[in-house]
């Protein structure tokens, strides 16, 4: 496992935000999920959500999926592959 990276708060800013460290880690992943900082995968980890429950908190937000056209020679190439005999 790698190394866990702590940051330090205030509690006073915590509680001025009327929020929790978790929920704070949540808004973290998503911010930089939005902001194209972190994939998918490397978001929800952060954000401690399955794959399903972090689209879904996405789908809730209007954060659209990133997917662009590099991604969709990946997955046609992809299929290519998998339709070969």
């Amino acid at each position: 496992m790698d190394a866990v990276v702590t940051i330090e708060l205030p509690r006073h800013l915590v509680k001025a935000a009327r929020t929790t460290p978790e929920e704070l880690k949540l808004e973290l992943a998503v911010h930089l999920y939005e902001t194209r900082r972190l994939g998918l995968g490397h978001a929800r980890e952060m954000a401690g959500l399955s794959l399903w429950e972090f689209r879904q908190l996405l789908a809730s937000r209007k954060i659209p999926v990133h997917y662009d056209v590099a991604d969709l020679d990946e997955d046609m190439q992809t299929w290519a592959e998998l339709d070969r005999p």
